[in-house]
């Protein structure tokens, strides 16, 4: 069997390559450490304008800041007395008066970077800002509560560091029908005849022919799930909204997958930001109303959070081609049937106190957030996953 020919099915292998002690995960680690609740995390990539998605229209500083590229007071849609969203949201804005949206301003992290690459790394694994790890956030909730790979799935075709683990990665898959196929096809199912191999190291082919058998199971047992259930929601026709329905169809299968992770990209507003913000954020907002009406319609809404972050903010002042350049603390979306406080959680940008390079000063580390969600939501020992103690917040 060629070891070209192996490295070359990726969509498998990409979920599931190098994980140290793959098999002992599987044998110890129980299921049932696990509850019935579900997270599903929204990342914009790029790193979205969160002044020009919340708006603090009635500050001065921010059309001083933004002289062409603000939002006018007369096209946002009001919030509060100081805020407004943009015109795109107004699906979001029906999840807020339905109280079902929490906004988490001034989101950050000490010493930030303004790399796409390294902040997102940052993010998504959740150390600091001059640490490096090779194990996501939610890949070390793998290690510590699963014991299948499926119990994390990333809506793609590639596997975010966010879900890898140590011992035990995550699934990336669009399309669990074809995900399933491609595992029954002769190539892996010769796979299973290669077990005399198992004695190789875990670094070649004798390895890897392990974790594909555990890839193939994964991929039966979420088609197997999945297949019986119907979406009959009315979705947007792109990309991302197909990434939620096909999500929801997840959840409503009763699949026992914990952590859902899907995205949306073309954020980086350097230049002509107006419209393409405008069209972004119309893409996610439809989508997400979309996504939560079909689980409220499955009765599946109450038991799942959505947290939407993007990895940076953009500057306040706009630059000269009618963009924005990277910035530092953004806003946070939670999702959900059971917040406990709805609507606008804490503290407006302070546009009068502004760091050196003219960013936004974070108040709330996103690891807080990370923190409540594992603790509160998942029910788990959230210091056991982010290595460090965090004060917990009260959205949920």
């Amino acid at each position: 069997m060629e070891r070209r020919k192996f490295l070359k099915q990726s969509s498998l292998a990409s979920s599931l390559f190098f994980v140290p002690s793959f098999v002992k995960a599987f044998e110890q680690v129980a299921t049932s450490k696990l509850g019935y609740k579900r997270l599903v995390i929204i990342q914009l990539s790029g790193g979205n304008d969160g002044l020009n998605t919340v708006v603090p229209f009635t500050n001065d500083l921010y059309y001083k800041a933004r002289p062409t590229l603000a939002i006018s007071k007369k096209d946002i849609i009001k919030v509060n007395d100081e805020l407004g969203f943009h015109s795109s949201l107004l699906p979001l804005k029906r999840l807020y008066d339905n109280g079902d949206l929490t906004v988490i301003n001034n989101v950050g992290y000490p010493n930030p970077v303004r790399s796409h690459f390294r902040s997102m790394d940052i993010w998504q694994t959740a150390t600091d800002a001059n640490r490096y790890s090779q194990t996501g956030w939610l890949g070390r909730y793998l290690d510590n509560y699963a014991n299948k790979p499926y119990l994390g799935i990333e809506v793609d075709d590639n596997l975010s560091l966010a879900l890898k683990g140590e011992r035990l990665n995550g699934i990336a898959t669009k399309n669990p029908k074809a995900f399933f196929n491609l595992s029954r096809d002769p190539y892996f199912k010769n796979l299973v005849n290669h077990e005399k191999d198992a004695h190789l190291s875990e670094h070649n082919l004798g390895y890897l022919y392990k974790t594909m058998i555990e890839a193939q199971s994964s991929a039966k047992y979420i088609f197997e799930t999945t297949k019986t259930v119907s979406n009959h929601a009315s979705y947007p026709d792109n990309k991302f909204a197909n990434q939620l329905k096909t999500t929801a169809q997840f959840i409503n299968s009763g699949i026992e997958t914990k952590v859902f992770y899907t995205s949306l990209g073309g954020f980086d507003t350097h230049a002509g930001q107006l419209n393409t913000q405008k069209r972004l954020l119309k893409t996610y907002a439809d989508g997400v109303e979309a996504f939560v009406n079909d689980l409220k319609s499955n009765n599946t809404f109450n038991d799942t959070l959505v947290l939407t972050f993007s990895e940076f903010g953009r500057r306040v002042a706009q630059n000269a081609g009618q963009g924005t350049d990277h910035g530092t603390a953004n806003n946070v979306f939670i999702i959900g049937g059971q917040l406990k406080k709805q609507g606008i959680y804490n503290n407006n940008p302070n546009l009068s106190d502004l760091d050196d390079n003219g960013d936004l000063k974070f108040e709330i580390d996103f690891r807080t957030i990370y923190a409540t969600v594992l603790n509160k939501w998942l029910e788990v020992n959230d210091e056991k996953i982010l290595n460090k103690n965090f004060n917990q917040l009260e959205f949920i």
